[in-house]
C-alpha cells in the first residue's frame, strides 16, 4: 500500500489539475473575441431607406474579421419574383470580413456606426458558435417578413439569445406611440410615387401600436435599445451593454432621417380636386364640343383604369399572397375593382352606345357608393386604418365621374 501511495497522490493532483484547466478554460472561453453592433445608416435604393445592421466579430486568436449580415438577396436567384409576389421569398445570412464591408457602405455613401459590446467571454462564445451554424448553407436562408423577420430582428434575436433574454424583457410592453405604418411614411417621404403606393397597399396590420421590441426591425431602434440596456458582468455586477461607440464612416450630403411623417393628407386632397375639376369640366365641355366628350371619355377611361387595376391587386394582395401587412386593406373602399368595367363602358357610353349607358351609371354609382362608404367608416371606432391621404385623393375624382355619368354631362 506504501508503494501505490505516490502513485494516487500523483493521480489526485493530475484530477485536480485537469479539473482546474477545465475551469480556466470555462471562464477564459470567448475573452479572445471582440463583438461589435454595426448599424448603416438610410441610402439612395427602395430597400435602404430602412437602413441596416450586421454582427461584426473580431478573433484576435486567428486574426480574422467576420461580418454576419442577414440582408443578403439575389435578384436573379431562381423563383424570386415568384416569391417575392406571393410573400414568400428568401433572405440569407451571408459572411463578409469587415474591410469589405466598409468599402461596400462607403461607396453607396451609408453612414457606418460600430458599437462594441460588453458581452462576457461565454456570451461571445456563443454568439460566434451560432453564428457560424447560421451562416451554413443548409442554415442560412430564412423567410423574410419586412416587419416582423428581417435583417435588424435576426440581429436582434441573436443578441437576445446569448443574453438570455434580457434584451426582450426590457423592452416588451414598452409603448413607443409608433406603429410599422409610422416609421414607413417616415422613412418613404422621399419617394412620393414609393410612398403613395407603400401607403395604399398597407392594411390595418400596419396599424397596430407597437412596443419597443417590435419596433427594432428598424437598425436604428436596435442601436437606441442596445446601447440603454444594461447587463450583467462575469461578477454580477450591472454594467452598460454598449463599452464604446464610435462613427466609421459618415455619409456626405444626407441629412438626418425624418422624425415624423409627413402631414400630406391636404395636399392628396388638392391633387384629388384638381383631377376631379378637370374631369368635370371636360364632360361639361363635352356639351357642346366633340374634344370635350373625347376628353371626358379619355380621362374618365384612363382613372377608371388605375383605379381599377389598384383594386385588383389590393384584391390579390389579400387572397392570394402572404403578405399580412396587406390583408383586409380597407383602401379597398376606394380602389375598387368595379372601376375596370367603367373603362369599357365610358367610351361606349360617351359614343352613343345605348345599352351601355344603364350599366355606365350602376358601375358609377356603385364605385362613388362605395368612396363614400370608405369615408364614413374611420369615423367609426374600432376603425383604426391609416388611409386619409387614399380617401382625399381618390374620392373627389370617383364621386364627380358618377356625377358626369349619372347626369351624362357630355350629351350635346
Amino acid at each position: 500500500m506504501a508503494k501505490k501511495l505516490p502513485i494516487l497522490i500523483a493521480l489526485l493532483f493530475a484530477l485536480l489539475g485537469a479539473g482546474g484547466r477545465a475551469e480556466l478554460a470555462a471562464q477564459t472561453e470567448g475573452d479572445h473575441l471582440t463583438v461589435y453592433l454595426l448599424t448603416m445608416g438610410t441610402g439612395d435604393a427602395v430597400w435602404e431607406k430602412y437602413g441596416h445592421n450586421a454582427l461584426w466579430i473580431r478573433d484576435e486568436l486567428r486574426g480574422i474579421d467576420r461580418v454576419y449580415n442577414y440582408g443578403v438577396f439575389d435578384f436573379n436567384s431562381p423563383g424570386y419574383w415568384s416569391r417575392f409576389i406571393k410573400g414568400d421569398w428568401l433572405y440569407q445570412l451571408a459572411v463578409s470580413d469587415m474591410e469589405l464591408t466598409l468599402y461596400q457602405y462607403r461607396y453607396l455613401n451609408r453612414t457606418v456606426v460600430v458599437q462594441e459590446l460588453a458581452l462576457t467571454g461565454p456570451q461571445k462564445a456563443e454568439l460566434a458558435r451560432f453564428l457560424e451554424w447560421n451562416a451554413l448553407p443548409e442554415n442560412r436562408e430564412y423567410l423574410y417578413d419586412y416587419f416582423r423577420d428581417n435583417c435588424s430582428t435576426r440581429v436582434r434575436d441573436a443578441l437576445d439569445r446569448v443574453l438570455g433574454g434580457r434584451l426582450r424583457q426590457a423592452t416588451e410592453g414598452v409603448e413607443t406611440g409608433t406603429t410599422y405604418r409610422w416609421h414607413s411614411r417616415r422613412l418613404m417621404a422621399g419617394l412620393p410615387i414609393v410612398y403613395a403606393a407603400l401607403n395604399t397597399g398597407l392594411g390595418p396590420a400596419a396599424d397596430r401600436p407597437i412596443d419597443a421590441w417590435e419596433e427594432m426591425f428598424l437598425p436604428e431602434k436596435v442601436r437606441e435599445r442596445v446601447s440603454e440596456l444594461t447587463v450583467a458582468d462575469e461578477q454580477g455586477n450591472p454594467r452598460p451593454l454598449v463599452r464604446s461607440e464610435r462613427v466609421l464612416y459618415e455619409a456626405v450630403g444626407r441629412g438626418p432621417d425624418r422624425q415624423a411623417p409627413p402631414a400630406w393628407t391636404l395636399g392628396f386632397l388638392a391633387i384629388g380636386l384638381v383631377v376631379a375639376a378637370v374631369i368635370g369640366g371636360l364632360a361639361l365641355l363635352g356639351r357642346r364640343s366633340a374634344i370635350g366628350r373625347f376628353g371626358f371619355a379619355a380621362l374618365g377611361s384612363l382613372w377608371s383604369l388605375l383605379v381599377g387595376v389598384g383594386g385588383a391587386l389590393l384584391v390579390g394582395l389579400w387572397a392570394f399572397t402572404n403578405h399580412v401587412a396587406a390583408h383586409r386593406n380597407e383602401n379597398l373602399f376606394q380602389f375598387d375593382p368595379i372601376a375596370l368595367l367603367l373603362t369599357v363602358l365610358i367610351p361606349a357610353a360617351v359614343n352613343g352606345v345605348g345599352c351601355a349607358r344603364r350599366p355606365t351609371k350602376y358601375a358609377a354609382i356603385a364605385l362613388a357608393g362605395f368612396s363614400l362608404l370608405g369615408f364614413v367608416l374611420p369615423l367609426l371606432p374600432g376603425i383604426d386604418q391609416f388611409n386619409w391621404e387614399v380617401i382625399a385623393l381618390i374620392l373627389p375624382v370617383n364621386v364627380i365621374l358618377a356625377w358626369s355619368v349619372v347626369g351624362e354631362q357630355w350629351k350635346a
